[in-house]
C-alpha cells in the first residue's frame, strides 16, 4: 500500500486501487467529500488480486476479486474509506462493513467504440467485439448474433488500444468510465438501455467504511450520499442477489424516477443471445431515504416474476465466451 499524496496532517485516508480509472473516481469522490465538509482526503493506492492475475473474471468468481484488498484494509485500519464501482461491489453484505454513501450517478450506459466510426448495426458480420462482460455478449448477440465475440481484460486504454492495433474491430465499455478517463471521443455508438440494459449500479460510485464507524467519526461521508441513485440502485442490486447471481452474471438491470414512481427493468440472457427474460415493473416511492426497503422490494419482486419465466435457469447456465484474456480490471 502507498499514499498517491504526501500525508498530511488530519487527512481522512481513502482506499483505491491503482489504475488511472479507480484513482480518477476516488479523487472526484476525496475532492467532493473536501468541498461539502472541509475535511482533506488523501489517496492510499492498493493493489488486489484481481489487477495482477492473467485469469478471465468468469475464472475468477467474478468481479469481487478487486474488492477483497481494500475491504482488507478497511478492517485491519490501514484506510478510513474506500470508493468502488458500485457494479463491482458483490451484493452479499460484507461483515463489520457498511456502505455509507452512494455517490449520484453519471451516464450508465454502455458504448461501442469501433474502428472507422463503427456502430453496432453497422458493423460487418464477423467483426470481432472485445468484452470480458457475459451481460454485454449476451445483450449484444441478441442484436448481432453474426458477430464475433472475444474475451478481453486491460484498462480502458489497453482495451482502446486493440482496436487500434487490429486485434479487435471494437470494444465496449461503460460510458461513465471513459468520460472519467478523458477517452469519450472513442465512443462511435452509445447503448441506450432499451438496446442493452447496463450492470446493476453502473455509473454509480459506492463509498465503504467500517460499520463502527459509521456513526461517529466517519459520518461526514453522508454528505456524498445521493438519495435518488441510493434507491435505484438498491432496486437494481436486489435484483442481481435474489437471482443468487455475482456481478459478473448476465444481468442487466436499470431503475430511474419517472414522475414520482420508481420503474425497473431488468433482463437476463444467455451468452449466445438465443434466450432472454426481460421484464419492468414500477412502484410509487418518494425520494426518501426511508423508502429504500420499498425499492428493495421491487427489486425482489421482480427478480421473482423472472424467475417464474425461467431467468434462474439462464443464470445457472449461460453459456461462455470463448477465447483467452489479458489482465487489467473490468471496465
Amino acid at each position: 500500500m502507498s499514499t498517491e499524496d504526501a500525508r498530511r496532517p488530519g487527512a481522512a485516508r481513502l482506499g483505491t486501487r491503482r489504475s488511472t480509472m479507480a484513482t480518477t473516481q476516488s479523487r472526484l469522490v476525496a475532492d467532493a467529500v473536501t468541498e461539502r465538509t472541509g475535511v482533506p482526503v488523501d489517496l492510499e493506492l492498493i493493489t488486489s488480486f484481481g489487477d495482477t492475475t492473467r485469469a478471465q473474471l468468469t475464472q475468477l468468481g467474478g468481479t469481487g476479486v478487486f474488492v477483497s484488498a481494500l475491504r482488507d484494509a478497511l478492517l485491519d485500519g490501514g484506510v478510513d474509506f474506500a470508493v468502488h464501482s458500485l457494479k463491482d461491489l458483490p451484493t452479499a453484505p460484507a461483515e463489520g462493513l457498511v456502505l455509507a454513501a452512494v455517490t449520484e450517478r453519471d451516464d450508465p450506459r454502455d458504448a461501442l467504440c469501433a474502428r472507422d466510426g463503427l456502430t453496432l448495426d453497422t458493423l460487418p458480420a464477423g467483426a470481432r467485439v472485445g468484452t470480458g462482460s457475459p451481460r454485454r455478449v449476451a445483450q449484444l448477440a441478441a442484436h448481432r448474433p453474426d458477430l464475433s465475440y472475444v474475451p478481453i481484460r486491460g484498462n480502458a486504454e489497453t482495451r482502446l488500444g486493440k482496436v487500434s492495433s487490429g486485434e479487435v474491430d471494437a470494444v465496449v465499455l461503460a460510458y461513465a468510465g471513459l468520460v472519467r478517463v478523458g477517452r469519450l471521443d472513442a465512443a462511435t455508438d452509445v447503448l441506450a438501455p432499451d438496446r442493452v440494459l447496463p450492470a446493476p449500479g453502473q455509473g454509480a460510485l459506492a463509498v465503504e467504511c467500517r460499520a463502527d464507524r459509521a456513526g461517529d467519526d466517519l459520518a461526514y461521508l453522508s454528505a456524498v450520499d445521493h438519495t435518488a441513485t441510493r434507491l435505484a440502485v438498491t432496486a437494481e442490486r436486489t435484483v442481481l442477489a435474489e437471482l443468487e447471481a455475482g456481478c459478473h452474471a448476465p444481468v442487466g438491470a436499470f431503475a430511474r424516477f419517472e414522475q414520482g414512481r420508481l420503474r425497473l427493468e431488468a433482463a437476463v440472457a444467455s451468452t449466445d443471445g438465443t434466450q432472454q427474460v426481460r421484464a419492468a415493473r414500477t412502484a410509487e416511492l418518494d425520494v426518501d431515504p426511508a423508502d429504500l426497503k420499498a425499492a428493495a422490494d421491487l427489486g425482489r419482486e421482480l427478480a421473482r416474476s423472472m424467475i417464474a419465466d425461467g431467468a434462474d435457469r439462464i443464470v445457472a447456465d449461460p453459456g461462455e465466451i470463448g477465447g483467452a484474456a489479458g489482465p487489467g480490471a473490468g471496465a
